[in-house]
């Protein structure tokens, strides 16, 4: 199954011992099933023989580790079916990469910020089933600038698209695997085109790519980059902010947060979790870690994961989107255009910003910084972001504009419990990597979550351990 037919949304990413969840938010079944076990990898985990598995008293049916939105789902779903579950999550807050800020008086999502697609999908029906209100946004109603401040034209861009699908179509035709940007230039190499020409190109890609994966054209893969599921309908946003999805989910959980995941261990007869704040023992436990956790190995298994799950955590990468949110005392832009682009003469800075007077009546900007560019502003202090920001809006609406009373940066590549917003697909790896991760290993599923397509941009992933020889029902999430 690839990752294209498995189009699923980050809440319905969930694993239960003993099996896979397959319906997120319907009852479980109450007939347990053995674990499917598919024609793949056959190397499986050894059993611990850490006496701290065996014999310790359970605090609970089951450990959810990671209060991101699959953990809170997971959980939710847990104990709407009457077990016992403690929500363990490192961070000072629930939400994990979808995180509300109201630091400047007003909510603002400083992860995942749309849902993508309303229609059947599982965050929709979380909205609707917690009052909350949404906002469609119109990508079309949009206005784009030359980096000398110039608007260009409907008849300009559509022919850099244009150009931009009449390469895409020819790259297809290559028979091996590679980067992306190393087919363009096979193409671009039997083209002539102007410095305008190549100039606008590059502006498209870096839409269609960076800002929109996370990830620049070289890294990654020509044949498998692109295989998200999509749901249909509008997209939208929360004008109150993500977190109430994350709160509704949350109400009445057994949740411990400061509590950092050190060691996991996973015996004949049960599971044991060290952590900053103790130990836990439980019969099962659902594990929510991003993938860049889980390549920074920044948690320990015992026994280690097997040699074929961690080739496939290791050939699959993370990449990342920021977010530079900048409060102004007044609307000097149009504000009739929710979108506002910028071709500057390096491609990627400060090329995409979106205009918050029409989802909350507020004078916000947020600027994207995706892929090379996003990790490449981490590196800079807020006040040269803040400085180069304020540079290029000069150059599109002159020297009077005033300075931002406030603002709000991510820098999502350093922070320690995500290295990264989302997965992607490099060169020579594929979805069977993801399939990889869904294989069980006598003990353990690992699960990949899906938040890019119902949510946003922001992947969870889930590693299933369950009792040994035990049976369950599977549920998966399907919107």
């Amino acid at each position: 199954m690839s990752r294209r037919d498995f189009s699923i949304g980050k809440a319905s990413a969930i694993a239960i011992s003993c099996g896979v969840i397959e319906d997120v938010l319907p009852a479980l079944s109450a007939t347990p099933r053995q674990p499917i076990l598919t024609d793949g990898p056959t190397e499986v985990a050894q059993v611990s023989s850490s006496p701290t598995a065996d014999i310790r008293p359970r605090e609970a049916d089951a450990l959810v580790l990671g209060a991101g939105i699959a953990g809170l789902a997971a959980a939710r779903t847990l104990v709407d079916q009457s077990l016992s579950v403690i929500l363990l999550e490192a961070r000072d807050r629930i939400g994990g990469r979808l995180w509300t800020d109201t630091l400047l008086g007003l909510p603002l999502d400083l992860g995942a910020s749309w849902i993508h697609g309303i229609k059947r999908n599982l965050i929709t029906k979380l909205a609707d089933q917690f009052g909350v209100e949404t906002v469609a946004t119109d990508y079309d109603n949009c206005i784009v600038y030359n980096f000398d401040g110039r608007k260009i034209s409907d008849k300009e861009y559509i022919a850099a698209e244009s150009l931009f699908e009449s390469i895409y179509a020819l790259h297809e035709q290559e028979e091996i695997d590679m980067s992306l940007q190393q087919a363009f230039d096979r193409v671009l190499k039997n083209r002539t085109l102007s410095d305008d020409q190549l100039h606008k190109l590059q502006f498209v890609i870096e839409g269609e790519y960076a800002l929109e994966l996370g990830a620049d054209p070289d890294h990654l893969s020509l044949w498998e980059w692109d295989q998200d599921g999509e749901f249909s309908g509008l997209d939208v946003v929360f004008p109150k902010g993500y977190n109430q999805i994350t709160d509704g989910l949350a109400n009445g959980l057994d949740t411990r947060l400061a509590t950092k995941v050190e060691l996991i261990s996973y015996g004949a007869n049960g599971v044991a979790v060290e952590t900053s704040s103790g130990s836990f023992v439980a019969d099962k436990a659902i594990v929510t870690f991003p993938l860049g956790v889980l390549k920074q190995a920044a948690v320990k298994f015992d026994p280690p994961l097997p040699a074929w799950k961690q080739s496939a955590i290791d050939r699959l990468d993370m990449g990342v989107l920021n977010k530079v949110y900048l409060k102004f005392p007044n609307v000097f832009w149009d504000e009739t255009f929710e979108e506002i682009s910028y071709m500057g003469e390096r491609t990627g800075e400060w090329c995409d910003w979106l205009n918050f007077m029409p989802y909350i009546n507020e004078p916000v900007l947020m600027a994207f910084h995706g892929g090379t560019k996003g990790f490449t502003i981490e590196e800079l202090s807020d006040a040269e972001i803040i400085a180069g920001a304020m540079k290029i809006l000069r150059v599109i609406y002159g020297d009077g504009i005033p300075e931002p009373d406030g603002f709000l940066i991510t820098r999502w590549g350093k922070d320690p419990l995500a290295f990264g917003s989302y997965s992607y697909i490099p060169p020579f790896a594929s979805g069977d990597d993801y399939d990889a991760l869904f294989k069980p290993v006598e003990m353990f599923y690992i699960l990949p979550g899906r938040p890019q397509a119902a949510i946003s941009r922001y992947r969870a992933w889930s590693i299933f351990i369950r009792c040994r020889g035990g049976g369950g029902d599977r549920v998966s999430g399907g919107e």
